[in-house]
């Protein structure tokens, strides 16, 4: 059965792919920042009310995670304050949320993925702005769904896959971490597991990913391959490379009520980065 959705954040990586996966079978409003601003709440509530769609997707996000570190109150707005707006305006009309998170509103000192039940310990702002947006999420409106992802990628945005494989075709070298542990996540196998969590009623709180996980280096080198660079790629410390914001070492998520649930986990990061590479990012690179 078709139904009205509400995609805010539209015009973003991953709100670009909700878009082209939900709008087939449902009714999709998509909606960028120019046509909803989710920091303003009687806006906010204004256009979710014109809207009126069964389900709201809140794709907007504050993402430059060094750049939160600087604009404190501008990264908890955007990632607090505007999805507990887009979670109240949902409530008011009787529809549902479905929110998405991140894998670094954990601390990293875990030697194992995590679990959805492990409790948060954000190091960063951009982490504490993120569960912030959770909170408020779970308090304003019952009826929801929240997805934490983590290291996401797509043809529709800046990602690190991208950053490399530009940065590979102009130098001699390249020197990535090595400390650093999480699951690369392609923006369409999560739009696809948006929808099929969607349509299949899940609520609560669920960790996505692609399967599998790999350090930030090894991410890199594999890239350099696909593209047939021959580019050496150095692994090095963090503290080679400090940055405004803290990472979390591990920061890898157990897909554990996908599992326990009998949904089948996402594939392999490989074949999804692999495929990007190989067809999405050149695509991209065509069009620039």
């Amino acid at each position: 059965m078709p139904m009205r959705i509400l995609i805010a954040g539209a015009r973003g990586m991953l709100g670009t792919d909700l878009v082209e996966e939900l709008g087939p079978a449902h009714q999709v409003a998509g909606l960028g920042h120019g046509d909803l601003d989710i920091t303003d709440a009687e806006h906010c509530k204004a256009r979710v009310f014109e809207v009126h769609p069964e389900i709201v997707i809140n794709a907007a996000a504050m993402t430059d995670v060094d750049g939160c570190e600087s604009r404190e109150e501008e990264a908890f707005l955007v990632n607090g304050h505007g999805a507990g707006n887009l979670a109240a305006a949902a409530a008011a009309i009787g529809s549902a949320v479905i929110h998405f998170s991140t894998d670094y509103i954990f601390d990293g000192t875990k030697d194992e993925p995590y679990c959805e039940e492990d409790t948060p310990n954000p190091r960063s702002i951009y982490g504490k702005s993120k569960l912030a947006g959770e909170q408020l999420v779970r308090a304003f409106c019952a009826d929801h769904l929240i997805l934490r992802t983590s290291w996401v990628f797509g043809s529709h945005g800046k990602n690190f896959i991208r950053t490399i494989a530009q940065a590979a075709r102009r130098r001699g070298t390249l020197r990535v971490v090595n400390d650093q542990r999480g699951s690369p996540t392609c923006t369409i196998d999560l739009a696809r597991y948006t929808r099929r969590m969607l349509e299949a009623g899940c609520r609560g709180t669920y960790h996505l990913t692609n399967s599998g996980s790999c350090t930030w280096y090894e991410l890199a080198a594999r890239v350099v391959e696909w593209l047939g660079l021959d580019v050496p790629v150095l692994p090095v410390a963090s503290t080679e490379y400090p940055r405004p914001a803290s990472r979390p070492a591990n920061s890898v998520l157990a897909n554990g009520r996908l599992a326990r649930e009998r949904f089948p986990l996402m594939r392999p990061w490989q074949e999804a980065a692999e495929e990007y590479v190989k067809t999405g990012l050149r695509r991209v690179t065509n069009d620039e």
